[in-house]
């Protein structure tokens, strides 16, 4: 797939989510196969400002390529100046893409008139994309919804309308605003938006496993297919939907040993990254992800929430590494195992 002059080596790219893809989390998912990466949305306030902590938020490391900075914001002009920002950084802290939020449900965005409520506006759409586009040196995306409710589904509208503005592909999480991330996704829209418009289409929404991955591209039609919740403590997802559509072959789960040692990984890049006392934080919803449906779970999920710091939570995952080793539960190799925890850890 190739996004304007951005070139894809898979269809399975990850999705912005908020709160989740940091930079940590986008190596991760690099590594394991992902064709390309979001940012989290960042405020287009903000990058006008040059405010130091939204910039901090579009840093990313060589390892990420290709990879989209994701802005909010509702005002054209704010839009337009956020993105020569971007555009404006050096060429190696520049994003490949920049893509617009249009689909957020939240409550605190879409009062902003962001996020999904611009699926109501039309010309502000088109505002904001040609705009931006008009001074963009990278490709301008956006991610959108069906519509702001079962009574206005335009998503084949909006893409027609973000294609003649000068966006070169979009992203659609096939549910309403109304629907947030409940009931079953429409993917038969994302195939109707693909129909109507020449640039591509990235589908979203209910892909839950590497199987739904590939059956969203079969079905739809789409050009990429855009996993997120699937990939919380499962970066593997993307190396198995590769495998099966690449190979057609089913690839196993990752063992506990697999998990923790990148649990424990993770937590040692995030510290790097954001410091040890606000990594020891945000690494709790991780971890939880990682040792999901693991044995004791649940009592190791409370311990790491009690953590202090890095080096409790990686002693604690070390610890629970060998528990399991010893218990014979999905950890094989026992010794090597906690061995290369251990060594995440150090070279972190």
């Amino acid at each position: 797939m190739h996004i304007g002059n951005v070139s894809f080596d898979s269809p399975f790219l990850l999705a912005p989510l908020a709160g989740v893809s940091d930079s940590p989390f986008r190596r991760l998912a690099r590594e394991q196969g992902a064709a390309g990466v979001y940012t989290e949305m960042v405020s287009s306030d903000g990058l006008m400002r040059k405010s130091r902590a939204t910039l901090d938020y579009c840093r990313f490391e060589p390892e990420e390529r290709p990879l989209g900075i994701q802005l909010f914001g509702s005002d054209p002009e704010v839009m337009a100046a956020a993105t020569r920002v971007l555009c404006e950084l050096p060429a190696e802290r520049r994003p490949d893409l920049i893509d617009i939020n249009m689909g957020c449900p939240v409550r605190k965005v879409v009062k902003r008139s962001a996020g999904a409520a611009l699926l109501n506006d039309l010309p502000l759409i088109r505002a904001i994309v040609s705009r931006m586009a008009g001074v963009s040196a990278v490709p301008v995306t956006a991610k959108i919804r069906l519509g702001w409710d079962g009574g206005s589904q335009n998503v084949v509208e909006v893409a027609r309308a973000l294609e003649a503005s000068g966006a070169q592909a979009v992203a659609i999480h096939a549910r309403t605003r109304a629907e947030k991330f409940e009931g079953h996704a429409h993917w038969e829209m994302i195939a109707e938006a693909k129909r109507s418009v020449g640039i591509p289409v990235i589908g979203n929404g209910d892909v839950r496993t590497a199987e739904d991955a590939v059956r969203m591209l079969e079905s739809t039609g789409c050009d990429a297919v855009m996993v997120g919740r699937a990939a919380f403590g499962d970066p593997w997802v993307f190396r198995r939907a590769r495998a099966l559509l690449e190979r057609g072959e089913r690839l196993p789960p990752p063992t506990a040993a697999e998990r923790l040692a990148t649990g424990v990984r993770h937590l040692g890049m995030l510290a790097e990254t954001v410091g040890p006392e606000l990594a020891a934080r945000e690494m709790r919803k991780h971890v939880a992800w990682y040792i999901k449906g693991l044995p004791h779970s649940a009592r190791v999920r409370e311990q790491v929430n009690r953590t202090r710091g890095v080096d409790e939570m990686a002693a604690l995952l070390r610890a629970y590494l060998e528990e399991l080793a010893r218990g014979g539960t999905g950890a094989p190799g026992g010794a090597p195992a906690a061995a290369a925890a251990e060594g995440a850890v150090a070279a972190g």
